[in-house]
């Protein structure tokens, strides 16, 4: 993809409110063979009680398989209010914990929002159960656990300048000739790598500040 059309799909998608066909059309690209055909859509009572008070509804919009083999899934979060955007991260993190529980998957693209704001602010975030080995009265057992959702997390929307998504998403977008793997994808949303970079450049300019002086 040329890296104008890029970088139009990019802002349109995240610089403003979220939209649903914005989105979609950001991921198909992004991921060029999403499984569109693997679509549901849950609501009221295919909620879980536990998660009701936090979700809304919520949308499967596509099953992707990367180059070596590893399945995700790709959700539109419909949270119930703005509030539980920034205040509920545990129980909407435990809310696709149980969705990848169900699809046996281990990783998800997902899309955060809440018609509250008309969808202002939203988050875009990556998650990842990883496996730890556990070794208890001689038996190996492995274990799930979320990877923290700090580092694969972005705020973006119409009150964000989401320089931070959008820059690490770009080169994503416009290679359409590779499938992006998941490995891939999760280093797009380090913020380790982006704090590397930061202050290489911070440590750069203090450098050229001094030897002015």
């Amino acid at each position: 993809m040329q890296k104008q059309e890029a970088i139009t799909i990019i802002e349109n998608t995240f610089s403003a409110a979220f939209d649903e066909a914005n989105f979609t059309l950001f991921v198909k690209n992004l991921l060029n063979d999403l499984d569109t055909t693997k679509y549901n859509h849950y609501a009221g009572n295919l909620i879980k009680d536990a998660y009701r008070k936090h979700v809304k509804q919520y949308k499967r919009i596509g099953k992707y398989t990367d180059p070596n083999g590893d399945a995700m899934d790709v959700l539109i979060v419909e949270v119930t209010d703005q509030y539980h955007l920034d205040h509920a991260r545990t129980s909407l993190r435990n809310f696709v914990i149980t969705h990848l529980d169900s699809f046996e998957k281990d990783y998800a693209l997902v899309a955060f929002y809440s018609h509250s704001d008309g969808g202002a602010d939203w988050r875009f975030s990556f998650v990842k159960l990883e496996y730890k080995t556990k070794v208890n009265e001689g038996k190996i057992k492995q274990e799930k656990e979320l990877t923290p959702a700090k580092r694969y997390s972005f705020l973006v929307g119409e009150h964000e300048k989401a320089h931070t998504a959008k820059k690490q998403l770009l080169p994503l977008l416009e290679n359409i000739y590779n499938n992006p793997t998941i490995e891939e994808l999760e280093g797009a949303f380090s913020i380790e790598a982006v704090t590397d970079e930061f202050f290489e450049q911070y440590k750069t300019l203090f450098v050229s500040l001094t030897e002015q002086f």
